[in-house]
């Protein structure tokens, strides 16, 4: 019998405090994830709810006060400054809220950036930040700054920049909150696509039900702790049929 398939992301009774004596606050407290290979998890949460101090955790910008963050087989709390930062260049992909586009750089720059980080030639910088542009439907906004587009297309670019280095896991923080109804469904289906066409893993923290409907499984964080979960929990994508 072969081995099961590690999941992408396994978090293990993961505390996360901040602050000391009087002032301390603990975000999470015992956190227990696992997300499959393919699978689209959103977490919802009222406001303080510890929802976003989860996805921080995940992506290492956050450490542990104790437990366990494994990303990609990467246990992220054994991992000094330097190689986390080198890590989270080159397998995960991270789309925010408020974009985050450098607004003097053009689209084709923004995405190609992160491989111009890493040392990638910008010949082939470029030709991968124009397909990654493509594929998210602005490759005509290439030349285009952010401040002449609108903000479906920038998140859109966002996007593109997430996945121009061929992440193992893309986290989105709200990533529908500065849109309007019709671009926040354009960029959920976005999401769903990358996720059913190329099988791409998807956390996603979300307080809009509308867009945590799109995603297989749904976790829910209350005062730290997961509440609940609905949706296809007990299965990931990868094996269901």
């Amino acid at each position: 019998m072969s081995e099961a398939v590690p999941p992408v992301v396994e978090v293990v009774d993961l505390h996360v405090a901040f602050g000391e004596g009087a002032t301390r606050v603990e975000a999470l407290r015992g956190v227990d994830l696992r997300v499959g290979t393919g699978e689209f998890v959103a977490v919802m949460g009222a406001s303080g709810s510890g929802k976003s101090t989860l996805l921080h955790a995940i992506a290492g910008l956050v450490r542990p006060t104790s437990g366990l963050v494994r990303v990609d087989g990467a246990d992220l709390g054994a991992l000094a400054d330097d190689p986390l930062t080198l890590w989270r260049r080159r397998r995960l992909g991270i789309v925010f809220q408020a974009f985050n586009l450098l607004p003097v750089l053009t689209a084709l720059e923004n995405v190609a950036l992160p491989l111009a980080l890493d040392g990638v030639a910008r010949a082939d910088a470029d030709r991968r930040a124009a397909a990654a542009l493509a594929r998210v439907g602005v490759g005509a906004r290439e030349a285009h700054l952010p401040s002449a587009m609108s903000g479906g297309e920038q998140q859109r670019v966002a996007i593109a920049r997430a996945l121009v280095a061929e992440p193992a896991l893309l986290l989105a923080d709200e990533p529908t909150g500065n849109l309007d109804s019709a671009n926040g469904e354009l960029v959920m289906g976005l999401l769903r696509s990358l996720r059913d066409e190329r099988r791409l893993t998807i956390v996603m923290v979300t307080h809009d039900a509308g867009a945590a409907a799109v995603a297989d499984r749904i976790v829910r964080i209350v005062d730290g702790r997961v509440s609940g979960t609905t949706g296809a929990a007990s299965v990931p994508p990868s094996v269901r049929r």
